[in-house]
């Protein structure tokens, strides 16, 4: 086994994995196992270019440039960081966008002939369609192995991005006669990377509203953890699952975004061990710094009265 590519090496832990999964998980498993096997024995897909990865099709050339230089100097020529641990840079090449969106849409119109049901992309969005249902999983592994992490391991070393090694990846779709906004959530994932693939719309901003552990989830945002971001087709936004963000209201139009949800199992192992993570939850860390002046107090009070009993 150690001799076999990386996608072996996968493919035999989820097995092994799966041996051990609680009873309702596995049965769960299953289910999920035989759908898809179904879809794929009888679904036709429109562009079988798109499920293999082929980087001059999928990226735009400057995002190319910068992942073949494996630098953070590379990485920094195309990346913005507008608002802390939140990059965009432009990904995706359009005609990639289009042929995806077509391969949904057909996915779609096939299940809807055939009264298929289509599995919600996740537990807030209902229109949509996992990807790996129909077919995309050794493209999506691709993609964030070798495009994803290497990115992730630079900017994100603290919250697992150096060590993902499974991904959730979906499309979800918003507009009049879909989802118009999602609530105030966080993502299952360490690292999410969230591309527009159009279509014409107006409004949908993300709204951040600060990253957080499981303990302070729930606590007070700060002004100046608010940031918006605007899609624009093509374009990516990479953030860390755990900053708290909402999807505003569309205004008009159609919107269809392709998100991958990259997980660690190992930073989720080790948080089972941590008390907090002061280096990416801001109240943690302003725990920490409470913690730290209360002391740096009570040692001066302790050395005014060793001077005052002198």
């Amino acid at each position: 086994m150690l001799s076999k590519n990386r996608d072996d090496k996968f493919k035999f832990m989820e097995e092994v994995v799966s041996k051990y999964l609680p009873p309702d998980e596995r049965i769960a498993a299953d289910r999920i196992d035989d759908y898809r096997e179904g879809i794929s024995l009888n679904y036709q897909p429109l562009h079988k270019e798109i499920y293999t990865l082929h980087p001059t099709l999928f990226f735009a050339p400057s995002f190319l440039k910068a992942i073949s230089g494996k630098s953070v100097e590379s990485f920094r020529h195309v990346l913005s960081e507008p608002h802390p641990g939140v990059f965009t840079f432009e990904m995706l090449n359009p005609r990639f966008c289009n042929l995806l969106i077509a391969e949904v849409e057909n996915f779609e119109k096939w299940a809807a002939e055939l009264n298929i049901p289509i599995l919600h992309p996740n537990k807030m969005s209902r229109f949509g369609a996992v990807l790996d249902d129909f077919g995309f999983e050794k493209m999506l592994a691709k993609l964030m192995n070798d495009y994803i992490c290497p990115i992730s391991k630079v900017f994100y070393p603290e919250v697992g991005g150096d060590t993902l090694d499974s991904y959730h990846g979906f499309v979800v779709e918003y507009g009049d006669d879909k989802d118009t906004e999602l609530g105030f959530h966080v993502d299952d994932s360490e690292v999410t990377l969230d591309v527009c693939l159009g279509k014409k719309f107006s409004g949908g901003d993300l709204h951040f509203r600060g990253t957080r552990c499981e303990k302070h989830m729930h606590s007070k945002s700060h002004s100046e953890e608010l940031f918006d971001y605007a899609h624009v087709p093509g374009q990516a936004v990479l953030y860390r699952g755990s900053n708290r963000h909402c999807v505003r209201a569309t205004a008009s139009g159609h919107r269809i975004n392709l998100v991958l949800w990259c997980k660690s199992s190992a930073f989720r192992e080790m948080k089972k061990y941590r008390k907090d993570f002061p280096l990416w939850c801001a109240e943690c860390l302003s725990d920490q710094k409470e913690r730290q002046r209360s002391s740096l107090a009570a040692m001066r009070l302790e050395l005014l009265g060793e001077e005052d009993d002198q």
